[in-house]
């Protein structure tokens, strides 16, 4: 006696064509009966399922999608550059000792407001500041360098409109006043660019009547032109500025080459570094970073 074999429906293996030589047939739903013309000949009698053709589906537009995210991504950073914050490298010793050579820092773009200076190559777009903000005195503020607006300098804000600067000795005064000074002792610097150069400075702690204060380098009280200056009457929109590293700053005390800062050229205030590496290494050269970085000024606050 024969047996059928039976054919479960989970099945996942291809089921082979049944022999017409068993007792058993089975006819597949692709084995039909074919038709029997006037002739007597068969026409078909198996019906093989023609196979459809795949055609892969043409990325069109992936070009375009590619060119769209780009274009996203570069309106978000120009966007973010103009009305957020700017990084900024250190690249001079004007600022010591609040900032080093080889410190990297973002620079809040909305502090004071915005003028052509706040959008990429100074486009001439607008005169003037729109939702300006009075800068405070004692800012660490980034600005273009009014003889030469390709160039961004970096110091401190030490006269507002109106004010009378004068330094006498070494000492600053601000409108006839000479601002407190405390000494710290000794400041070293060492030029690791310049073959390990050393530079040692007398270290003061300076502070403003408002209460602000900050740390100062001083080679000597009487450094030609630098620590006895006639009396400069900061002009109305307009600002004066000071490196921190007294004897060692280009700053508005050189009318010729630096002089008062217009309002307009205000690029923002410096607020904190996000990165700071030893200044004869370059940022890319990640393989200095476990031992030349300085990890304890990363994520440090300007002041």
């Amino acid at each position: 006696m024969h047996l059928c074999p039976i054919l479960r429906a989970d099945a996942v293996r291809p089921i082979p064509r049944p022999s017409t030589s068993g007792p058993c047939m089975t006819r597949h739903d692709d084995e039909r009966p074919g038709r029997t013309g006037k002739d007597g000949s068969s026409k078909g009698d198996v019906v093989q399922p023609r196979a459809r053709q795949l055609k892969a589906k043409p990325k069109s537009g992936s070009a375009w999608d590619t060119i769209r995210t780009v274009f996203y991504a570069v309106l978000i950073a120009v966007l973010v550059r103009t009305v957020l914050i700017e990084p900024f490298s250190i690249p001079s010793r004007s600022m010591l000792p609040t900032l080093l050579v080889g410190d990297y820092l973002f620079v809040s773009k909305f502090s004071y407001g915005y003028s052509k200076h706040s959008l990429p190559f100074s486009p001439p777009l607008f005169s003037g500041r729109i939702f300006f903000r009075e800068p405070k005195r004692g800012d660490v503020i980034v600005f273009k360098k009014p003889t030469n607006p390709n160039i961004d300098f970096i110091k401190r804000l030490i006269g507002l409109p109106g004010d009378r600067i004068q330094v006498i000795r070494g000492r600053l005064h601000i409108n006839g006043k000479m601002i407190k000074r405390t000494p710290l002792g000794q400041y070293t610097d060492i030029a690791r660019d310049r073959g390990g150069m050393r530079v040692r400075y007398k270290r003061y702690r300076e502070t403003l009547p408002s209460g602000v204060s900050y740390t100062v380098l001083e080679l000597s009280d009487d450094s030609p032109f630098v620590d006895n200056t006639d009396v400069y009457v900061v002009p109305k929109g307009h600002y004066f500025m000071m490196g921190d590293n007294r004897d060692k700053s280009q700053d508005s005390r050189y009318l010729s080459t630096v002089g008062f800062v217009p309002a307009q050229n205000l690029v923002g205030r410096a607020d904190f570094l996000f990165f700071s590496l030893r200044e004869d290494k370059r940022w890319w050269e990640f393989w200095y970073w476990p031992r030349y970085v300085r990890f304890a000024r990363v994520f440090s606050s300007v002041n």
